[in-house]
């Protein structure tokens, strides 16, 4: 529910607040009118009462505006606003903000006052969101004490300065607890609601105090720490929790009930957390950590406004109510708020996210479902996305003659005492019938090992993905139960053909024409949704019988598995199925409609479909050695510098057709090494349109959801602007560094004798595009090729990557011009280093480094006619020391030094 309209008298009392209200005994404001003060000041900066009161009430007294507000707090919002004449001796009143007031911040970002999230009957405090559509809720005040009734609550200023939510005049539901007496409030435009001193000082602040949300501008420390809703309409604490590290300071853990921690940041490296290597890209966000490994440590964060933008883009971390932490910007053209980054990245790894016996899947709209024969304890809580309680039987009396146990597939679980026995599956059961708190076991059919499960089942998961396990999970039930269940689904059954009897008899048209296309093989269900020439339509059970049931398993994405599948002519093909339900659909659609009518040597090619009910499947050529992902580990087998640069060009020649040779223009939104395939001569084909875009030509930019990967993604695409095909070509820039490397671009950091702390990470491109652009090629370069690569072609690769992966759009390439680049037909000059580099160099911010430092540099004279022009005023020791381990100290005959244009 909406923050409560403005009343009238609401508006006046709120206008009013703004003035010296909150100044006792403060002076008048000058005569200039000028409502803002300096923080020393006892007058308090403007607040809004709404978006249309955009200018400051004039006052002329403290006196009168303690006295108008008392009277309307007085009379309520029905009576006479006559004010007292002029001049009259007046008492101080504690009244601050009437229960169906609003205020908003300067610049109207934020909103504070009352609101509720189901009902009338239960009404909080807030801070919020005011300037977008939808209020998002960063800050509450009495999440454990809701009020009652919204007329007679009230936020006051008491007579020992203290802030207070009151209802029906004597009841305490929230106050702030400062000890120090204050006499003024502020409304800051970063959502910071303060209590100031006579002497100038923060007597209280609500950043001191977070609830779920992290602003920029906030800092969290030991005694700070965010704890998520308990559910989607239910703002008191919930379960899980962001926490300083309590024992050494360093890193930040999420907590289950300040107990179990489940995820943590790893320890802090100087730049970044050695777990979120990621962060070290300084796209919009600057971190600073104050006296880390101390008891006295604070973290905090701020933005920076992107280059042409008028600023930062609104911006926050959450505590969700699913466990993960989260990081949204807002876009402006679709109004909504777009995941960035979260953590845990599998949600399914939050602890006890569904409870016992509660079954958590990332590919369901809903994160919990409770097993087939269970149903929520909380039902009510379940809907509002509280799943703590978990899943319980029919009946909890399990320990009968006749129980059975109901398979539930591949899990991962937690949470339960196990005991192993051998032998087989029916020796398992008969075991754990003999134990009335035996609630289920698991089995491995090839080792014929056994686990009794007793206590609860947490975390259950699905582990298909796994090849490796190869345990089969099964949950003790009452037969009674089963049968019972298959009665009601019967019935359902039956009620369902009825009804569908009754619809097919007005249907008989409909149906006898897609009787017909079946029968002379030209469709399935489904297929007239796709306008796809050259397309085979495969039947469901077609693609069953080639994959052998989808028992063999080549990979794993985001929205299904591949499997290998063999066609009745004996051809090898690659099935992928969607299976998650209702976010795959859209990704399905996109793939058979970006692919489906274009062919390129260098993308995979889309042989068929099959979208049958509910089943979701894309048949692609197989591809024999796989994803290059695969040869990017340190221990993976190894590619010569032949097939690098052919993979670096065919990659290429596939975006840039996508780019500049399709009908509609196509932004692939994806580009990595998992989706760069390899053919039987290892030829690279571009693979996995699941998020690509269509853009006609007479549109440069197009809206797309932040969805890529991190390490991949373009500065510019976290700004919320339309991206252009330049964000193909960061990726692939960045893919390239990988190439080149051998390496992957977040990984255990080197170093000159072999140092690191254990499990830290390392983001390897800032490192590797420095050491390109001082010339030092042939230290990035993979030590697995032993210097066995041409190292003119070597250079090539590596500025052009470095040119890929500038800040500014402008600034790259288009992919029309990395081929020709890449062949040799374009010179290459040295490339400008990315700000991302420098500001890591030099720790400084990106506009900072803009202001004092020597770099300029120019935008790209054109790339369309194979002159390119960057001026560089910078000297090579501007790049100052990159901090250790990212430093590797390499032998003078090791390097080799590309002349400098500057």
């Amino acid at each position: 529910m909406s923050p409560p309209a403005i009343a009238p008298v609401a508006v006046l009392a709120s206008l009013l607040l703004v003035l010296p209200v909150l100044a006792i005994d403060g002076p008048p404001p000058s005569s200039s009118g000028n409502a803002t003060s300096s923080v020393g000041g006892n007058w308090v900066t403007e607040l809004r009462a709404g978006p249309a009161l955009r200018r400051p009430l004039e006052v002329r007294s403290a006196a009168e505006a303690r006295y108008q507000m008392k009277k309307i707090a007085a009379v309520g919002p029905g009576a006479s606003r006559d004010a007292l004449p002029r001049g009259k001796k007046l008492e101080t009143t504690r009244f601050v903000l009437p229960g169906n007031s609003t205020l908003q911040s300067e610049n109207g970002t934020f909103g504070l006052g009352f609101f509720s999230t189901n009902g009338d009957s239960a009404w909080y405090l807030g801070i919020w969101y005011a300037s977008t559509p939808t209020p998002t809720y960063v800050w509450v005040a009495n999440r454990d004490r809701p009020a009652k009734n919204l007329t007679s609550s009230t936020l006051e200023l008491t007579d020992t300065g203290q802030l207070a939510v009151r209802e029906s005049g004597d009841s305490v539901l929230w106050q702030s607890g400062n000890t120090e007496m204050s006499s003024k409030v502020t409304f800051s435009d970063s959502g910071n609601l303060i209590l100031w001193s006579r002497e100038g000082k923060i007597a209280w602040q609500s950043f001191d105090y977070p609830t779920d949300t992290w602003l920029p501008g906030m800092n969290l420390t030991k005694d700070r720490v965010l704890v998520s809703w308990r559910s989607s309409s239910d703002p008191s604490p919930g379960h899980y929790s962001l926490r300083l590290d309590p024992d050494h300071y360093g890193a930040f853990q999420l907590v289950y009930d300040f107990g179990k921690v489940y995820w943590s940041t790893g320890n802090w490296t100087g730049e970044a957390f050695s777990g979120v290597p990621e962060m070290t890209i300084p796209y919009i966000y600057q971190f600073h950590f104050t006296d880390p490994f101390r008891p006295t440590a604070s973290f905090g964060y701020s933005e920076r406004s992107l280059d042409g933008a008028l600023g930062p883009p609104l911006s926050r971390f959450q505590v969700h109510i699913n466990g993960q932490l989260q990081q949204y910007t807002w876009t402006s053209q679709t109004e909504s708020w777009n995941t960035f980054w979260s953590a845990p990245e599998n949600q399914c790894r939050v602890y006890r996210l569904c409870g016992n016996l509660g079954f958590c899947s990332s590919r369901t709209l809903r994160s919990c479902e409770c097993l087939s024969g269970f149903r929520p304890v909380d039902g009510e809580g379940w809907d509002s996305g509280d799943y703590s309680a978990g899943c319980h039987r029919g009946s909890e009396h399990i320990c009968e003659k006749d129980d059975v146990f109901e398979e539930v597939g591949l899990m991962g679980f937690e949470g339960s005492a196990v005991v192993s026995i051998s032998g087989s599956r029916r020796d398992c059961e008969k075991s754990c019938l003999g134990n009335c708190s035996c609630i289920g076991l698991s089995h491995n059919e090839k080792s014929n090992l056994c686990k009794n499960i007793y206590g609860s089942l947490l975390n259950l998961r699905n582990l298909s993905a796994d090849a490796t396990f190869e345990d089969l999970l099964y949950v003790r039930v009452q037969r009674a139960g089963i049968v019972k269940e298959n009665i009601s689904k019967s019935i359902v059954l039956v009620a369902s053909i009825v009804g569908s009897i009754a619809i097919l008899g007005f249907s008989g048209l409909i149906l006898s024409i897609a009787r017909n296309r079946r029968e002379k093989g030209k469709g399935k269900e489904g297929d007239e949704e796709f306008q796809v020439l050259n397309l085979r339509v495969f039947a469901y059970k077609e693609l069953h019988m080639a994959t052998r049931g989808f028992s063999e398993k080549l990979g794993h994405g985001g929205f299904g598995g591949v499997f290998k599948g063999i066609l009745p002519d004996s051809t090898p093909v690659a099935v992928k199925r969607l299976e998650r339900q209702g976010g795959g659909e859209k990704e399905f659609r996109a793939e058979v409609c970006t692919i489906g009518n274009i062919q390129h040597v260098n993308l995979v090619r889309l042989r068929g479909f099959c979208s049958e009910n509910s089943h979701r499947l894309l048949v692609y050529d197989y591809m024999p050695n796989g994803p290059l992902s695969a040869y990017l580990r340190r221990d993976g087998p190894n590619l010569s510098w032949e097939v690098r640069y052919s993979v670096a060009i065919g990659t290429a020649r596939g975006i840039a057709y996508l780019h500049e040779e399709c009908r509609d223009c196509i932004l692939h939104c994806d580009i990595k090494p998992e989706n760069i395939l390899l053919d039987g001569d290892f030829s690279a084909k571009v693979s996995d349109f699941g998020l690509a875009k269509l853009v006609g030509r007479d549109f440069s930019r197009v809206l797309a959801s932040m969805r890529g990967t991190w390490g991949y993604v373009a500065p510019e695409w976290i700004s919320g602007v339309g991206i252009t095909t330049k964000a193909d070509v960061y990726s692939y820039g960045m893919t390239l560094l990988e190439l080149i490397g051998g390496r992957r671009n977040v990984e255990v950091p080197p170093s000159a004798g072999g140092e690191g702390g254990a499990g830290e990470k390392w983001f390897f491109p800032p490192w590797a595009g420095r050491q390109i652009v001082e010339g030092n090629v042939a230290g990035v370069m993979d030590n697995r090729l032993c210097g066995a690569y041409n190292m003119e072609e070597a250079e090539r690769v590596a500025m052009v990557a470095v040119w890929c992966i500038q800040d500014e759009e402008d600034a790259r390439p288009t992919m029309g011009m990395v081929v020709k680049m890449l062949e040799g037909v374009v010179e290459i000059p040295v490339p400008p280093p990315p700000r991302l580099i420098q500001a890591l160099v030099s720790g400084e911010s990106f506009q900072g480094f803009r202001e004092h430092s020597g770099i300029r540099m120019s935008a790209v004279g054109s790339f369309s006619g194979g002159n390119m022009e960057a001026a560089s005023a910078a000297s090579e020791s501007s790049f100052g020391i990159v901090s250790s381990p990212a430093n590797v100290d390499l032998p003078e005959s090791s390097t080799n030094k590309v002349n400098r244009q500057v």
